[in-house]
């Protein structure tokens, strides 16, 4: 549709009703930007105030600076470019990527947009308190059930160090010690990540602290066995606000570098992105996939990743759950350096 439709879509969303819930009929709004007449644009802005979809803008042609207020709204934008950071160069593809991960959950599509919106406007603290409350509600819904009866769990096999330390002077560096789980952030890995935070948070002859990980890969996310094991989410909010490693990494960020490998995947990106500088190896790659299981981000990635790269680009990754390079990563700004 074009962005003059965007009051009616907002003031009359037809909803269909599955069991006790209520979902939107079309929960997937796409507008065309190209030829746009502007002129429509403060009617636009103000009806996706109260939007309950999730829409997405793509244009053939770059979008000139006067798109800015209504790409600002959209949950992002496929163009050849535009303003600021509202917009990635993408299209029908990606587009398609987008339909098919907001079909399969969208439940948790809504929720990522809406929490986008929540946690890029407070401070980290009550943002990473908004994600956790939004990844609990999620872990307790049907399209994460649905994933996890189609994921068979395997038992997660005990680590005996999991996360390294080596002091060289007044540098301290932690290495991710799974390789043969390509680093998957089990709980072990958490909180050996937290407690070596700590040590250096209470050591200020500790200027630096180095992050890197064994292996392959610099970390693929969270360990798929353990997820769904807990039977109170509820209590697993908690657990999450007591144990997160991202807080760890905000509370020293400046002294901080994250070097990152191969795969980065869910907390593999997330948690670095707390740190105050990240270097990426060439073969370094970067993926959210956790829409694809019903969920949103939970290691704090919709805190730390659009305060380096914008909500628009964050809710790309997660919306079509493609990896991008490290090329890609450092022109947004999701990395500060190569190594």
């Amino acid at each position: 549709m074009k962005p003059r439709g965007l009051a009616d879509v907002a003031a009359g969303c037809a909803s269909l009703s599955v069991g006790d819930t209520m979902i939107p009929d079309e929960p997937l709004v796409v507008v065309d930007l190209d030829r746009d007449e502007w002129a429509h644009l403060d009617d636009a802005v103000a009806a996706l105030r109260n939007r309950t979809v999730v829409v997405v803008g793509i244009a053939n042609q770059p979008l000139p600076e006067q798109a800015a207020p209504l790409l600002e709204s959209l949950a992002c934008t496929l163009a050849p470019s535009g303003p600021g950071r509202t917009w990635v160069t993408g299209g029908r593809e990606d587009l398609g990527a987008i339909t098919d991960t907001v079909g399969a959950a969208p439940r948790a599509s809504l929720a990522l947009t809406s929490l986008l919106d929540l946690t890029t406007a407070t401070d980290v603290e009550n943002g990473l308190v908004a994600e956790s409350l939004a990844y609990s509600m999620l872990l307790a819904g049907p399209e994460f059930a649905q994933w996890r009866r189609s994921t068979p769990r395997r038992p997660v096999p005990d680590c005996i160090e999991p996360v390294l330390l080596d002091r060289d002077g007044d540098e301290l560096t932690v290495t991710l010690n799974r390789p043969e789980r390509h680093n998957a952030f089990a709980r072990q890995v958490r909180d050996g990540v937290i407690e070596a935070m700590a040590v250096a948070e209470y050591d200020p002859s500790i200027t630096r602290v180095v992050l890197r990980g064994n292996g392959r890969s610099f970390c693929s996310g969270g360990d798929l066995d353990e997820f769904g094991t807990a039977t109170d989410v509820a209590a697993a909010h908690l657990v999450r606000l007591q144990r997160s490693a991202g807080l760890a990494v905000h509370r020293i960020a400046e002294r901080v570098r994250a070097v990152v490998h191969g795969s980065c995947i869910g907390a593999g990106i997330e948690v670095p992105a707390f740190a105050g500088q990240i270097l990426a190896h060439d073969d370094a790659t970067f993926r959210l996939p956790e829409l694809t299981m019903g969920l949103v981000p939970g290691a704090g990635g919709t805190v730390s990743i659009p305060r380096r790269i914008g909500k628009w680009r964050t809710a790309f990754l997660a919306l079509t759950a493609r990896p991008v390079g490290a090329e890609t990563a450092l022109e947004w700004g999701l990395v500060d350096g190569r190594t």
